[in-house]
């Protein structure tokens, strides 16, 4: 192959993946968009923990904007994004549900009590769950960590971006989804 043939390539699927954005009328969620179609609601189970508790949450919570983060315990930006997710907790209007899955396999390679204990020591104090056979975190396309979306009440994501994000970006994220 010739650097003609492959930059012809290259340039082919740049303008197919163009199309495609132009079509849908939106870009990847990877990159900060929106979804079109709704996110089909799954419900995991909670874990609990310094504000949390044993039960279940179903999300996107329908009718409710969800707010999720995407953690892992062993993640180090997880646990440095966990003072702005508090703080983002703390601002956003009780109406949101605002929860963190883990998708490590809580059950088999660790337990709730050792999720619980790394909550307490990063300050969790909001809705913890786990997603053990990270169907959930399949659903919602996560491919890093930390992962946090802003879904609106009709379970469309409406703000998606992994990193570490300042409070203020977060609770914005959350007031776009509401807004909708």
């Amino acid at each position: 192959m010739n650097r003609r043939h492959l930059l012809a390539g290259v340039a082919s699927a740049g303008v197919v993946g163009g199309g495609g954005l132009l079509a849908t009328g939106t870009v990847p969620t990877a990159l900060g968009g929106s979804s079109v179609e709704p996110v089909e609601p799954l419900t995991v189970d909670t874990i609990p923990a310094p504000g949390s508790r044993d039960g279940e949450v179903t999300i996107p919570t329908p009718g409710r904007t969800t707010f999720v983060d995407v953690f892992a315990t062993w993640c180090a930006p997880c646990e440095e994004q966990m003072p702005a997710l508090g703080e983002a907790a703390d601002r956003v209007d009780d109406a949101v549900q605002f929860v963190s899955v883990t998708p490590e396999a809580v059950g088999r390679s660790m337990t709730e009590a050792e999720v619980a204990e790394w909550w307490r020591d990063n300050g969790g104090d909001w809705l913890v769950a786990a997603d053990p056979t990270a169907a959930l975190t399949s659903r919602l396309d996560v491919g890093s960590f930390p992962t946090a979306m802003a879904i609106d009440a009709t379970g469309r994501i409406r703000w998606s971006d992994s990193g570490v994000h300042t409070a203020d970006t977060l609770v914005e994220a959350v007031e776009t989804a509401q807004d909708r």
